[in-house]
C-alpha cells in the first residue's frame, strides 16, 4: 500500500521544513514596533508574517494524514495554508486514496507563491488548489459538499470560517481544528463541544493540541 509521505522528495521536503521552522522558532522575535495584532486586520497581521512558518506538528500531521486516508473525502477544505507544511499532509493523503481534491486558502501572497513551489516540489500541486485572500470570502465558493475541513487560519476566524461552511458539512464530516491550547481558541471549542450545535468534539493530545469535530 501507498504511503507518499515516505517518498524521498515528500520526505525530504518536509524535514527540511520542519527543520527550517524549528530554527525560526528559537530566535527571539517581536511584532514590529507600534503593531498592534489586536488592532490589526488579519491581512495586516498576514503581510508582517509573511515569512514566518506556523506549522502543524510532525505528529499533527501524521494524525491528518491517517484521518484522511480513513474517511476517504471527495472534498478537504484547508483554512490557512502558510507555507504548506499541512497541505503536503492532507494532498499526499487524497492522492494515496486515489480520488479527491485539497482546496485551500492563504492571506499572504508571499505564503501561496512558497507553498505552491513546495506542492510542486513535493509532486502534489496537482492534488491541491490554494486560493488567495480572505477565507471568509475564498471559500464561500466552497464544494457544496466539504467531508474534511482543517482550521489552522487566525484563530478568532476559525469559528466564522466553521459557521461559514457549516450548512455544506456532509453528515460525519470532520471538522479539525489547530492550536486549540491558544486562550484565543476558547469560544471555538465552546461552540463545537456543546452538542446542541450538531458535533461530537474531542480534544487529541498533539503539540499546541488539536480538536477532533465529527459532524453528527
Amino acid at each position: 500500500m501507498t504511503n507518499t509521505l515516505y517518498a524521498a522528495p515528500v520526505r525530504a521536503l518536509l524535514d527540511r521544513l520542519f527543520a527550517a521552522a524549528a530554527r525560526q522558532e528559537a530566535e527571539p522575535w517581536s511584532w514590529p514596533a507600534g503593531f498592534s495584532p489586536a488592532e490589526a486586520t488579519p491581512q495586516e497581521r498576514a503581510d508582517v508574517l509573511d515569512t514566518a512558518y506556523l506549522p502543524i506538528s510532525a505528529q499533527g500531521g501524521n494524525l491528518l494524514y491517517a484521518l484522511v486516508r480513513a474517511s476517504r473525502p471527495d472534498a478537504v477544505v484547508e483554512f490557512g495554508t502558510s507555507f504548506g507544511i499541512s497541505t503536503i499532509y492532507l494532498a499526499a493523503a487524497v492522492t494515496d486514496n486515489g480520488h479527491g481534491h485539497v482546496l485551500s486558502t492563504e492571506l499572504s501572497n508571499t505564503k501561496v507563491a512558497a507553498a505552491r513551489a513546495n506542492l510542486a516540489e513535493a509532486g502534489l500541486a496537482e492534488a491541491v488548489t490554494i486560493l488567495p485572500g480572505d477565507a471568509l470570502e475564498t471559500l464561500a465558493g466552497a464544494p457544496a459538499k466539504v467531508d474534511v475541513l482543517l482550521l489552522d487560519g487566525w484563530k478568532d476566524l476559525c469559528l466564522p470560517v466553521l459557521r461559514l461552511l457549516e450548512d455544506r458539512l456532509v453528515p460525519g464530516a470532520l471538522v479539525i481544528a489547530d492550536d486549540t491550547t491558544l486562550p484565543s481558541m476558547s469560544g471555538y471549542l465552546d461552540y463545537v463541544r456543546d452538542p446542541a450545535n450538531g458535533y461530537v468534539s474531542v480534544a487529541f493530545p498533539v503539540e499546541d493540541g488539536m480538536e477532533i469535530s465529527c459532524r453528527a
